[in-house]
C-alpha cells in the first residue's frame, strides 16, 4: 500500500491543476492561483514521501511530470492569456470577471495577442521533457523549474487583487510588460542555468546552508511584503544559485 502513497499525493496535485484550469478559463484568476498553490504543496510532498518511504520508481517520475504539466504548464499559460486579453480591452481591469468577458477575443475585436500567453505552455512542456531525460538534473536544476515560473505568473493577479496601488494598472496590465514577462519566463525555463534544488538529503546546516538561507530570507520577505515577495523570491533564488559553490 505504501508504494501508492506518493502517486496519490501526485494525483492530488493533478486534481488541483484541473480545478485551477476551470477557474482560469472562467476568469477567476484568484481562485485558480490558490488551487495552484495547493497543487504546489502536494508537488513538494509527493517526492518527499517517495524518498522517506523508499518507493521511488519510474512511473512516479512520469506521473509527477504529467501532473506538473497541467498545474505548472497549462494553468499559467491560461492565466497569462486572460491577463493579456484584459490588457487589450478598454474595460475595468479585474482579476475576477464574468465568463462573457473572459472570452472577449471571440468576435469583431479578436486579437492574436492573448495567444502569446500559450508560449508558456510550450516552454513548460519542453522544460519538463528535457528534465526527464537530462541526467545532470538528478540533484539540481538546469533552468527555472516550472513551479517557480508558475509562482511568478500567478503573483501578478494576486498582487493586483490584494495589494493594489494606483500605478499597478499601468504596469501589471500593460500588454508589453506581460509579453515581456511571458518571453522572459519561457527563456528562463529552458536556460542553461544551474539552480539548486530544495531537496534535503540531510538536515545539517553546513550541507544545506544555501537552502536554509534561502528559506529564511523568503519567509521574512513573505511576512513583510506578502504577494509582492513572490517575484523577489524568484530573483533571490536565481541569484543565490549563481553564487552557490558546489
Amino acid at each position: 500500500m505504501k508504494k501508492h502513497i506518493p502517486n496519490i499525493i501526485t494525483s492530488l496535485n493533478l486534481i488541483c491543476g484541473c480545478i485551477a484550469i476551470l477557474f482560469a478559463v472562467n476568469g477567476d484568476l484568484i481562485a485558480a492561483s490558490f488551487f495552484v498553490l495547493t497543487g504546489l504543496f502536494f508537488d513538494f510532498f509527493d517526492g518527499l514521501a517517495a524518498r522517506l518511504l523508499r518507493v521511488q520508481n519510474e512511473v512516479g517520475v512520469q506521473l509527477d511530470s504529467l501532473a506538473d504539466m497541467v498545474t505548472f504548464g497549462v494553468v499559467p499559460g491560461i492565466i497569462m492569456f486572460q491577463l493579456l486579453n484584459k490588457s487589450i480591452t478598454n474595460q475595468v481591469l479585474e482579476t475576477r470577471f464574468e465568463v462573457s468577458e473572459a472570452m472577449l477575443w471571440f468576435g469583431d475585436n479578436m486579437s492574436f495577442i492573448p495567444f502569446i500567453g500559450f508560449v508558456i505552455v510550450i516552454a513548460s512542456a519542453y522544460r519538463l521533457a528535457k528534465f526527464n531525460v537530462d541526467t545532470r538534473q538528478t540533484s539540481s536544476f538546469i533552468g527555472l523549474p516550472t513551479p517557480a515560473n508558475t509562482l511568478l505568473i500567478i503573483s501578478l493577479p494576486l498582487i493586483y487583487e490584494f495589494q493594489y496601488m494606483e500605478f499597478m494598472d499601468a504596469i501589471l496590465f500593460n500588454k508589453w510588460f506581460l509579453i515581456g514577462v511571458t518571453i522572459f519566463s519561457s527563456l528562463m525555463l529552458n536556460a542553461e542555468l544551474p539552480l539548486f534544488a530544495l531537496k534535503f538529503k540531510t538536515w545539517d546546516f553546513i550541507t544545506n546552508k544555501i537552502r536554509y538561507v534561502f528559506l529564511g530570507l523568503s519567509l521574512v520577505a513573505i511576512i513583510l511584503l506578502k504577494f509582492i515577495a513572490i517575484p523577489i523570491i524568484i530573483g533571490l533564488y536565481v541569484l543565490l544559485s549563481l553564487f552557490k559553490k558546489e
